[in-house]
């Protein structure tokens, strides 16, 4: 696998635009994302209590280790070192690292103008990249297209935008996952609300390229053997995620027009299961 593909830059190709992540996500409060759209389905008011800023996003450990993986695997080395400090200060006392949590290590992370990774961090995305690499379908698939592709336009007669992982004009879209055991990553995938995520994606593309494309999935484990897998996700899967996108968007169009932001849970339900 090329070490690198497309270097991200600030310009656009028709609609199909190339700009740093913190551009992207400064645009949320004018655009809808598969991630807002995500929030909605599960609870209005969830998604209206963000958007108002009453809550925030959680940044969790496991997220910054995806986030470099994604940089480390999609945009290359070369990248990744621009964007990443690895390590963290030394406790003289005990001779080993201050935790990730502890005021010297956010003072040393904050010294370097980076996000950080742990040396225990690094070694596992190192590891899993590898997995990826393994992978002669993985490598074939993301050895062409671009990687963090942005694109925005009307959909569902609403303004939304996507940040496609990588974008390839023949493979189309491309989603890197990680998993904790890729035995049951379909499971997750139907959990974790994935195949909505992408029908949004492609939903979106579509209003741009006026083509349906298809989409597939690079999921890679996160423990020993770091398993890698690819999955083409079946057109009628697609299809009725898109439906049910188009819904939840009608829904929500309607949630603003009233101000009525429902908790989803409000009528009396039956408690069926044994």
């Amino acid at each position: 696998m090329p070490q690198t593909l497309a270097e991200p830059d600030a310009t656009s190709t028709g609609s199909i635009l190339h700009e740093p992540a913190e551009v992207y996500h400064a645009q949320a409060d004018r655009y809808l994302s598969s991630h807002q759209l995500a929030d909605f389905r599960r609870c209005p008011l969830l998604y209206q209590k963000k958007k108002s800023g009453l809550i925030g996003d959680q940044d969790r450990p496991a997220f910054v280790v995806g986030r470099a993986l994604h940089t480390l695997v999609l945009e290359g080395r070369r990248q990744f070192e621009r964007e990443y400090a690895i390590g963290g200060p030394i406790n003289e006392k005990t001779g080993k690292p201050y935790g990730a949590q502890t005021k010297a290590f956010a003072e040393w992370a904050a010294g370097h103008g980076k996000q950080v990774l742990t040396d225990a961090q690094y070694e596992l995305v190192e590891k899993m990249a590898a997995g990826v690499r393994a992978h002669s379908i993985a490598v074939d698939y993301l050895g062409s297209g671009e990687a963090e592709v942005v694109a925005r336009a009307e959909y569902g007669g609403m303004p939304c935008q996507i940040r496609m992982d990588h974008f390839d004009v023949h493979r189309g879209i491309i989603d890197l996952k990680t998993a904790d055991d890729l035995d049951y990553f379909q499971v997750d995938a139907k959990r974790y609300g994935y195949v909505y995520q992408v029908a949004f994606y492609r939903g979106v593309l579509r209003q741009v390229i006026s083509v349906p494309m298809p989409v597939h999935f690079i999921a890679v484990e996160k423990k020993e053997p770091f398993r890698c897998g690819v999955w083409r996700v079946h057109e009628d899967v697609l299809t009725q995620a898109e439906k049910e996108n188009e819904a939840a968007i009608g829904r929500l169009r309607s949630c603003q027009e009233m101000d009525n932001w429902p908790t989803g849970y409000s009528e009396l339900r039956v408690f069926d299961v044994f």
